[in-house]
């Protein structure tokens, strides 16, 4: 059914590979030329959303180096109308046949389709953003997700966001509905420190004007502040380490605001990264604790002990909420935190985060 809304990549485009060294991603990849490759045993397909926009990424991408096993990556080609009704099918699809969409060169609204998708899995999910400010007012952005809540939204993170951008009335929102934010300033402090939020996301959209104009021109707005391109790596390649994200867009390129392909070439290293983090993966998504390693704190403040859990494989660390819940909220009971966390419930000092992670299932 993708033949449906998906139309092959260019000519001219396959033609340039050509020209590239055996070692480049692009000669590695399965393509849509006449047909849709076999995906038996792909697990990354990439989409491009908007093909005037999505070409510059992909030509930058191709001349990156292959790290990856064989037939596991291919480019799908563009969707035949950069529309949300035509993105939701092919999502949903590739995620029903476990192969990660990873999405690139669209429209900021489309993020909101690439979320949608998840509502025929019967499941609810977690979405976080990248963004430097957030709209409740924009009804093709994220307004209609959160509020009111979609009944398929578990949980909503913003990350990158900058203070001066973002009004009062934006965080007071976040805060009361317990979602994540992460401010700029405290994630570049301590980039590992976002990690935890990444890995709890179902689905991540990563708009490009989180980062500085001098790392990204090519945005409808480019801000002098924001993300630089080796802190923007480091969060895909966190995003793609995550066994829970199942789905992965860049967003916001504008081809014709770009110097140089600057912004491409950003893109495409970004994405890069998020593959090498997405086929670094431990398997460690405690679907149950086997293979977890369990610490339990007594914190005064509660009326029982808190559990904690370390992975043997990754190292990695998740707090298990102490609640009664609910079948559907089995797989997003164990929540993504840190040993440094960990630390601070030693200490009898449970960080906000985990503490809104508490009351979400109050």
């Amino acid at each position: 059914m993708l033949q449906n809304w998906l139309k092959p990549l260019p000519t001219a485009l396959t033609k340039t590979l050509e020209t590239l060294p055996d070692s480049a991603l692009g000669k590695h990849l399965l393509l849509h030329r006449e047909q849709l490759p076999d995906l038996k045993k792909v697990r990354v397909a990439i989409i491009g959303l908007d093909e005037k926009n999505a070409q510059p990424i992909r030509e930058q991408l191709y001349r990156m180096a292959w790290h990856f096993p064989k037939a596991a990556v291919a480019d799908l080609g563009n969707l035949r109308k950069a529309e949300p009704g035509l993105l939701l099918p092919v999502v949903f699809e590739l995620l029903a046949g476990k192969v990660l969409p990873l999405l690139i060169g669209g429209a900021d609204e489309l993020a909101r389709a690439q979320f949608l998708a998840y509502q025929e899995t019967k499941a609810l999910a977690n979405l976080a953003v990248v963004q430097e400010t957030l709209s409740l007012t924009d009804p093709k952005g994220y307004a209609s997700l959160l509020e009111p809540r979609h009944a398929l939204l578990f949980h909503f993170a913003l990350i990158g966001y900058q203070i001066h951008q973002t009004p009062a009335a934006i965080l007071d929102f976040l805060t009361k509905n317990n979602f994540d934010q992460v401010r700029l300033g405290r994630s570049r402090a301590a980039l590992e420190e976002t990690e935890p939020v990444l890995r709890d996301a179902d689905a991540l959209a990563f708009h490009l004007s989180a980062l500085k104009r001098s790392e990204a021109p090519g945005v409808v707005r480019p801000s002098p502040a924001g993300y630089v391109t080796e802190e923007a790596c480091q969060i895909c390649r966190y995003a793609g380490w995550s066994d829970k994200l199942t789905s992965f867009g860049i967003y916001g390129y504008q081809r014709e605001a770009d110097q140089g392909d600057q912004t491409a070439q950003v893109a495409a290293q970004m994405m890069w990264y998020f593959l090498e983090g997405f086929f670094s993966r431990k398997n460690d998504y405690p679907a149950s604790t086997t293979g977890l390693t369990e610490y339990i704190v007594h914190l005064p403040q509660l009326s029982h002990h808190l559990t904690f859990w370390k992975s043997t494989k990754s190292g990695r660390w998740w707090m298990q909420v102490p609640v009664a819940n609910k079948r559907k909220h089995d797989r997003h009971r164990l929540v993504p935190c840190s040993y440094q966390d960990y630390q601070a419930a030693c200490r009898e000092e449970l960080p906000e985060r985990l503490l809104a992670a508490l009351q979400r299932f109050g």
